[in-house]
């Protein structure tokens, strides 16, 4: 079987990453899927010179079972991009930039909802350690609702030396943490920012969290102690968009 990093399965999906230049092997369509689908699907694959190949449906489902609607696409491969290419290019673009670093967040959902989030709120890129994390693969691109296929994002081998860089570049390093003394509405989030999401068990690790400048804490009235980490950071996301629609 191929391997599951590089394939998406989803008609909604395998369009969206052809539309946004990426590489395709083949894409493998269920026999009788429905003509309207396949003649989209046909005709942009065909611009992007793809191939594509109709299939018994259980050849899809011994890849994919039940969740493919028809369409598997293999890609080529799915590129990190250069930690430093991708903030020195959002600074030529912006004066404050805002990207959101992920330590230690496995859940390849959590990592495709926040990519979501992420996207739709305007920011720069994010950044995920190489060990540790969750990888791009199908299940993730899926969960980000093809968000990760329009958002830099960069794998690096070591969470401090990306963090010492960040704070090299003048931004502030935000801790997204129940534990801070701030409430993320008394934090600048207008500047240049860096903005730490914690793993879903343990939060922000202790090596991490001593290079945050800053913390930022949503508030919470009721028991339960904490928010899912996609949820905290669709939250200070946007907050920070409010802010930032605020001063204009």
């Amino acid at each position: 079987m191929e391997d599951k990093q590089y394939y998406l399965y989803g008609i909604h999906p395998v369009m969206d990453a052809l539309q946004s230049g990426r590489q395709f092997t083949k894409i493998l369509v269920k026999k009788g899927l429905e003509p309207g689908r396949l003649q989209e699907l046909s005709a942009l694959a065909a611009d992007h010179g793809v191939p594509i190949q109709q299939v018994p449906v259980q050849k899809l489902d011994a890849v994919v079972r039940g969740a493919h609607q028809g369409v598997i696409g293999y890609l080529a491969q799915i590129d990190y991009v250069p930690f430093e290419e991708m903030v020195e290019s959002a600074l030529s673009r912006k004066a404050a930039p805002i990207f959101v670093v992920l330590d230690g967040v496995s859940d390849i959902r959590n990592l495709g909802a926040i990519a979501r989030s992420a996207e739709c709120a305007g920011v720069d890129g994010i950044v995920i350690p190489a060990k540790g994390g969750a990888a791009i693969n199908a299940d993730a691109v899926k969960a980000s609702a093809g968000a990760l296929l329009r958002i830099p994002v960069a794998r690096v081998a070591n969470l401090r030396t990306a963090l010492y860089y960040f704070r090299d570049s003048e931004f502030q390093i935000v801790a997204a943490s129940e534990k801070a003394e701030d409430m993320m509405y008394d934090v600048n989030l207008r500047r240049a920012s860096a903005i730490v999401m914690g793993s879903e068990g343990s939060g922000i690790s202790e090596q991490v969290l001593s290079l945050c400048t800053v913390g930022a804490k949503i508030p919470m009235t009721g028991e339960t102690g904490s928010l899912n980490v996609s949820v905290a950071a669709a939250v200070i996301l946007y907050e920070a968009v409010r802010q930032r629609i605020q001063k204009q």
